[in-house]
Order: C-alpha cells, then sequence, then structure tokens
C-alpha cells in the first residue's frame, strides 16, 4: 500500500468573497495496485506534473474524465468556457477531450477529502497512456465537510490530476439572490482549481516574479484568477457573470513552465 500525502487547494465562498485555502494536510492511504497508475497519484506540487500538462514534451494530448453524480451535471457552458481557457494555456497538438458520464451518488455527503479520493477510486477510469495525459474531476451532490453557514468550499484539487466540484454547493450559491449564473460559479472554480494543478502558485511551477501570497499557495494580485479570496465589485459574489482571470504574473511563470 502507497501512502499519498493529500494537500488540497480550495476554493472557498465567505460572504463577499470568493477564495481558496490549505486546509486538508493528511496522510491518507492509496492503493496502487496498478503501476501504470501510480502517475495520476501523486500529491501536488510534484514539479513533474505541471510541465506534463502545459507542454507537448512528454504529452501531445489531454484527456479529462469528468464525472459527475446524476443530477448535478455541470453547465454546457461551463464546460465549453473550461476547455476555451486550457486551449489558452496549454500546448496539446494533438487535442484536448473532455469525456462526460454520470454516476450514482455514493450518499456520502458531506464530504472529507478522503472520501472523495475514495470515490475516486471506485469511479476514475482514465490513466495516463503513451502521448496522453489525463486529469479526473468529480461533481459532488453534497457539500464539504466543515463548511458553515458563513464560509463554504467550492472545489478542491487534491492530487496531482484530481480534482472535485462540489457543485450542490455550487448550485444553492447560484440560486441566492443577486448571485451569479451557475455557469459563472462553475467557469471560475474549474479554471482556479486546474491552475492549481498546472502549479501555480509556486506549487510545482517555478516563480518568475515576486507574486505569491503570505500564506502560500495563491496570487497577491488583485483580481487575480489565483488570489486566495476574490472580492467582487457588486452582489453576492461580484463581477457580475464575468470570470476572474489570470495576471500576467501568472501567465508568465505557466510560459516559463512550458505552456502559452
Amino acid at each position: 500500500m502507497q501512502i499519498i500525502k493529500l494537500l488540497t487547494y480550495c476554493f472557498i465562498f465567505s460572504f463577499i468573497l470568493v477564495g481558496c485555502s490549505d486546509d486538508d494536510d493528511d496522510n491518507n492511504p492509496i492503493q496502487n495496485n496498478e503501476p501504470s497508475r501510480s502517475a495520476n497519484r501523486i500529491a501536488l506540487g510534484n514539479p513533474q506534473t505541471p510541465k506534463d500538462l502545459l507542454s507537448a514534451d512528454n504529452f501531445t494530448s489531454l484527456t479529462i474524465e469528468m464525472v459527475s453524480v446524476q443530477g448535478f451535471e455541470p453547465t454546457a457552458e461551463a464546460v465549453q468556457a473550461f476547455k476555451t481557457f486550457l486551449e489558452g494555456r496549454l500546448f496539446k497538438p494533438d487535442g484536448i477531450t473532455i469525456n462526460q458520464r454520470t454516476v450514482a451518488s455514493s450518499g456520502e455527503a458531506p464530504f472529507t477529502i478522503e472520501e472523495i479520493a475514495e470515490i475516486e477510486q471506485d469511479n476514475r477510469t482514465l490513466f495516463n497512456q503513451g502521448d496522453d495525459i489525463t486529469v479526473y474531476i468529480y461533481f459532488a451532490d453534497g457539500s464539504r465537510g466543515g463548511d458553515s453557514s458563513e464560509q463554504v468550499t467550492l472545489g478542491s484539487a487534491y492530487l496531482n490530476t484530481s480534482i472535485v466540484i462540489y457543485e450542490g454547493t455550487l448550485r444553492r450559491l447560484a440560486s441566492r439572490p443577486r448571485s451569479p449564473l451557475l455557469a459563472t460559479i462553475e467557469t471560475a472554480t474549474l479554471n482556479h482549481e486546474f491552475a492549481h494543478l498546472l502549479g501555480l502558485v509556486n506549487i510545482g511551477t517555478p516563480l518568475q516574479s515576486d507574486h505569491e501570497d503570505e500564506e502560500g499557495g495563491h496570487c497577491n494580485v488583485p483580481n487575480c484568477l489565483m488570489e486566495a479570496a476574490i472580492e467582487f465589485a457588486s452582489g453576492m459574489m461580484g463581477i457580475g457573470n464575468v470570470v476572474p482571470q489570470l495576471d500576467a504574473q501568472c501567465i508568465a511563470d505557466l510560459q516559463a513552465n512550458g505552456g502559452r
């Protein structure tokens, strides 16, 4: 049995702030019976995975295995916007493919990150093969354990090619008065968490300038997608239905590590 450290970077909502925190830093057993799967079960911060995702040096294509609990699928608009974000940052000459499918509920909500990892064990079917690198994204039908009335987690990057989106939470937020569209919240969460897989900020992709925040893992440039807390301009979450973008310093980091 291999022990893998689950270091997560989470996109959270708190009043009018949307941000991210690395509040799960535990050891968790993940069993690797097949050596071919080990490359997809590495702790965040490993420097090789961001380069492999960004460049075409080792992998010329990317496949996203997007698994949703039935009834909690992401909007088509968010999936397309997410793919556009990836195409703008990655060199994958053989293309980026998003495979979507649904599964039954685990019935375990609210979730610990260890439970999310166990669900991945049961549901993930695609792993790196040949020139194709894969990422697993799970849309959960509930919230993350530890959420409160004042702060909730929207998503977490918890292994080098693994992300969970707490779709149940996103839908509750989107239903509130003056909230952005669900597609906007989904897109912001997907882009933010995947950018952590790309090594931002300073978690596998080296800094080209001093723009990491004091607590680490996030950008200190106001209004950047990778801020630990993003304050929107109006309403509950902010900028209407405009998704925050990476700032120039984050983009410079990715470009220096093989990306666009």
